[in-house]
């Protein structure tokens, strides 16, 4: 896939705010994967007539009819002491591309710890170092996946076997009471 960005900016970002245009700003990637808009740049004057923007009413967005599940995938077998990725994988079977943003949580189980950096950069480890959560913008297109990567280190104790209790969960304000929004994986620890 390629990722193209182009900048804009400067004295035109600003000729354009002043004459009432609207301007969009591309990111380097899909706009799905986008969490928060980037602040807007502040403008050296004032429009006549504008309103002021504790004025301007908010816009919520409609939660649209997206089917979001996650796709069991067990991590690669890795020795005590070592590592190997979570790959939290959920996919939208539409029919709407979603409208809110979506939240994926990864459940480890015991014998094992989270270990920065993960994808997206800004999951937040919560639940005493066993959960990690993934923000997802709105956006995603039907027939269109999105995969948290959760590295996780292996306790050098652990003895070689499988480890179960770990799960990758989806929720969303487009598919509350939906199917499979749960699943499962089982880590081995090789010899």
């Amino acid at each position: 896939m390629e990722h193209r960005s182009r900048g804009f900016g400067g004295a035109g970002l600003v000729a354009a705010a002043m004459a009432g245009c609207a301007v969009a700003v591309l990111a380097a990637g899909p706009s799905w994967a986008l969490r928060q808009p980037d602040p807007r740049p502040a403008l050296g004057g004032v429009v006549p007539g504008a309103p002021e923007a504790a004025t301007l009413p908010a816009v919520a967005a409609k939660p649209s009819h997206s089917h979001l599940e996650v796709v069991r995938i067990d991590p690669d077998p890795a020795a005590p002491g070592g590592t190997t990725t979570i790959h939290a994988f959920v996919a939208n079977f539409g029919p709407d591309t979603t409208a809110s943003p979506f939240t994926v949580t990864v459940t480890l189980p015991e014998g094992v710890t989270p270990q920065a950096p993960f994808f997206p950069t800004d999951c937040k480890v919560g639940a005493r170092g066993r959960q990690v959560h993934c923000v997802f913008g709105p956006g995603l297109p039907s027939g269109r996946s999105a995969t948290a990567l959760v590295r996780i280190l292996i306790s050098p104790k652990q003895e070689p076997g499988i480890l179960e209790g770990g799960s990758v969960e989806v929720r969303s304000a487009d598919d509350p009471g939906g199917a499979r929004h749960r699943e499962s994986f089982d880590i081995r620890v090789a010899e």
